[in-house]
């Protein structure tokens, strides 16, 4: 197969599929039309350039690099913010290198992205987990509460900072105020992974039927440094964000520091002008499209109670309803079955299965005709596939297992046989993508339900790192206390 990645790609585009997935543009070129940059879509070749006389330097921004981080500034209302080349990972990277001593510790929610867990080694940090409480009825780590987090800091004056993810990847975004003043009571740093709501700050506190107001943006609630992937909601390319310091509790010239220090030498312009035009797209038509996106899911909502084999998440507090949890999983069909089922009888494509739970993603470039197929999708999926199963009495949606106790750190490790891994302790990061979040972190012992759940993962397709193709882990050879 001669170019095989761009020959996926342009096959892929010909089926006009909807996307329920990140990026959050979906693909919907008139959205950039609009905003009247047609010619970087005519000949994007022209604009990849590097760092020529009038480029300004991503990495020591004084002209047109710094002209758009102003407009970030002033969209989100912070002291600063730096333009990102690769992801919210190296904005996260870099927030807790600047935040946290050598040696030191951070205590960090258990459902944070493999990126915090990166920094931990890059930064000899040592971590403090404070756990989310479990949805029981939906199977997924919900909120993390305030009163964890308080008796964190209260049992380690040692640590630095606090990092979370708000909204999680279910769009389950945590007490974030009160969290705030907490942390700062005690003198500390708070950083927030709001990959998954760059949004917030154009949609919080507006309402959706059936989940009442949307959460207000972390810079909005006092969090002193904060990562938006913009890519993931509003209109940017792939692998672009934005990290924002809200607060003067951490020296902005470390954090520029270490920020050069993650990041690609070679910043792709390409995706800075995507930032740029994100950015002028939400401040001339934030409004407009802001009304869309809400009309446009409380249609959805409202619609999806019409099919009574499906199961929506809602109605939890601190919900951002512009993630769409659902299930057919009353009716015996699982998340697999219903994700595939989408994709190839009607192209829709979702962002994450977890369990019996499908998660679709919306974004500001989708349109009412979106939602429309994928409620067509779910309606044919509850006929069609629904009517050949059995009913469940307690559907219990997410059903990911819980992480194993911690026990030792490992000093060495060995590769056993996934199948003979139960009861071993884990040695590596054990890490479905998507949502990256660890099954099992070094340290943690595994568990049966732990090896159960990734070897059916690994069964059904789903990439896991840190699990060879041969099937193996890594576990302790030998063992010391933490």
């Amino acid at each position: 197969m001669e170019r095989p990645i761009y020959t996926f790609l342009e096959e892929h585009a010909a089926r006009n599929p909807v996307s329920f997935h990140m990026p959050g543009h979906k693909g919907n070129l008139e959205l950039y039309k609009e905003a009247g940059c047609r010619v970087f879509f005519e000949n994007p070749l022209a604009f990849d350039i590097t760092e020529i006389e009038g480029a300004d330097n991503l990495f020591q921004a004084e002209s047109i690099i710094r002209e758009t981080q102003k407009v970030y500034e002033s969209l989100y209302g912070v002291k600063k913010s730096w333009l990102l080349i690769n992801g919210t990972s190296g904005g996260i990277l870099a927030s807790v290198l600047a935040s946290v001593k050598r040696g030191r510790k951070l205590i960090m929610a258990r459902n944070c992205h493999k990126s915090v867990f990166n920094a931990l080694t890059l930064g000899g940090i040592r971590p403090v987990f404070v756990r989310p409480e479990l949805l029981p009825e939906y199977g997924v780590a919900g909120a993390v509460l305030p009163e964890a987090v308080d008796r964190a800091l209260r049992e380690n004056p040692d640590a630095d900072a606090v990092i979370l993810p708000s909204p999680n990847y279910y769009g389950i975004c945590s007490d974030i105020c009160r969290i705030a003043e907490i942390v700062h009571r005690y003198g500390k740093v708070l950083i927030v992974d709001e990959a998954h709501g760059a949004h917030l700050k154009l949609l919080g506190g507006k309402h959706i039927s059936g989940f009442g107001k949307l959460p207000l943006s972390a810079v909005d609630c006092g969090a002193d440094l904060v990562v938006n992937s913009i890519h993931k909601t509003l209109a940017s390319f792939t692998q672009s964000a934005v990290l924002h310091l809200n607060s003067g509790r951490v020296d902005p010239d470390l954090v520029a520091d270490c920020l050069q220090a993650v990041e690609s030498t070679s910043p792709s312009y390409l995706l800075m002008a995507s930032l740029d035009l994100s950015a002028d797209i939400v401040e001339k038509r934030g409004k407009e499209l802001a009304e869309n996106w809400i009309s446009d899911l409380v249609w959805f909502y409202e619609e999806s109670k019409t099919i009574p084999e499906l199961l929506v998440m809602r109605n939890l507090a601190g919900m951002d309803g512009t993630k769409i949890n659902f299930s057919l999983e009353k009716v015996g069909v699982t998340g697999l079955e219903l994700d595939a089922f989408l994709r190839e009888k009607h192209g829709v494509y979702c962002e994450l299965v977890t369990g019996g739970l499908v998660m679709g993603m919306s974004g500001i470039g989708n349109r009412r005709a979106d939602y429309r197929r994928l409620l067509r999708g779910l309606r044919d999926a509850a006929e069609t596939l629904g009517k050949k199963r059995g009913t469940t009495e307690s559907p219990v949606m997410g059903k990911a297992p819980e992480p194993g106790e911690f026990a030792k750190v490992p000093r060495q490790r060995k590769a056993v046989p996934l199948s003979k891994a139960a009861g071993e302790i884990c040695a590596g990061m054990l890490i479905p993508y998507p949502p990256g979040i660890p099954l099992a972190c070094p340290g943690e012992r595994l568990t049966n339900s732990i090896v159960s759940y990734i070897d059916d993962l690994r069964r059904n397709g789903t990439k896991v790192l840190g699990v060879s193709e041969q099937r193996t882990v890594f576990v302790g050879a030998d063992t010391e206390e933490k």
